[in-house]
């Protein structure tokens, strides 16, 4: 239940070719306290209801629990969530031993592309795809939940 995961921005679309899968992801928060976040996600035909602890000091790990529930309850789960869903596809590739997602965000969020490689062990090594840009891991404005509140197109 301990997720370790690097978070990185992407420098091009070369990703997408690379690509094995893709899929549409609706996600809002119900709660997006710095202790815990609740979430609740749409991924393709089926919902899901996530909760996140607080995230180690450098930002590679913390508590997720995570369980699927039916879309109908998942569409009215959404509906009780904080301002600002998400919308975004998410594309998987793999890179070796690793699997990478990739996040292309939509809406008040257009532009920003972030890609995550989930680890077994903080330490683990990875091959680095092409398209694998500076290292945001650990800086909680790329966080979904902080997104959802400051959108990338306030960054500006």
């Amino acid at each position: 239940m301990i997720e370790i995961e690097r978070k990185f921005l992407v420098t091009s679309e070369d990703f997408k070719t690379e690509s094995f899968k893709h899929t549409r992801i609706i996600q809002g928060f119900l709660n997006t306290n710095s202790e815990r976040t609740v979430r609740v996600r749409l991924k393709g035909k089926k919902g899901f209801l996530t909760v996140k602890g607080k995230s180690t000091n450098d930002g590679l790990s913390r508590f997720e629990w995570e369980k699927e529930i039916s879309k109908k309850d998942a569409k009215a789960l959404l509906d009780l969530c904080e301002e600002g869903v998400i919308d975004k596809i998410r594309y998987e590739v793999k890179q070796g031993e690793h699997v990478f997602e990739i996040d292309e965000f939509f809406g008040d969020n257009e532009g920003l592309i972030i890609a995550e490689v989930e680890l077994e062990h903080e330490n683990d090594s990875f091959e680095t795809p092409d398209w694998l840009g500076k290292e945001v891991t650990g800086d909680i404005k790329y966080y979904n939940s902080q997104i959802s509140k400051h959108p990338f197109k306030n960054w500006i």
